[in-house]
């Protein structure tokens, strides 16, 4: 959100969550650079990878995930015209333009964690999402497809 520091979460939790993960999926522990940046974008690959095998990612690393690419989104398209719901997951207000302060934002867009991240990476196009339902949006400005992919 404006105003608003990203969420930095603790990198012992996020190291623990991808390698909790890693484990679920037969694969070795993480070994690759431990900045928290590093972290978080291996927890995106190892929650889509999980996704491809049709497999549930665990909670806790599929909230790392999407709450660091709504962080990016708010960041790269800051403002609070658009509310970003990944429900259970994370929310944030982002596009600049009027200011939006009390009760239901006038523009949200509602997505699960999958849908979210192949958006915010490149997997899956917004015209692609909102024609397979994939993704609720409502209000004049609840069109995110000038702002993703992210990546």
């Amino acid at each position: 959100m404006e105003g608003v520091p990203p969420h930095k979460p603790d990198t012992t939790k996020v190291r623990a969550a991808l390698d909790t993960q890693l484990s679920a999926l037969d694969e070795p522990p993480y070994d690759g650079p431990g900045g928290l940046a590093a972290l978080l974008g291996a927890c995106v690959s190892v929650v889509l990878r999980a996704f491809g095998r049709g497999i549930r990612p665990e909670r806790e690393i599929t909230r790392f995930a999407v709450r660091h690419l709504l962080d990016e989104l708010a960041t790269a398209a800051p403002g609070r015209t658009v509310e970003v719901r990944v429900p259970p997951y994370a929310a944030v207000q982002c596009v600049e333009g009027p200011r939006h302060t009390r009760g239901t934002p006038p523009n949200v867009v509602e997505t699960d964690a999958r849908t979210w991240l192949e958006l915010a990476t490149g997997g899956l196009t917004w015209s692609e999402a909102m024609a397979a339902g994939k993704i609720a949006a409502s209000g004049a400005r609840a069109d995110l497809s000038g702002h993703l992919p992210l990546r």
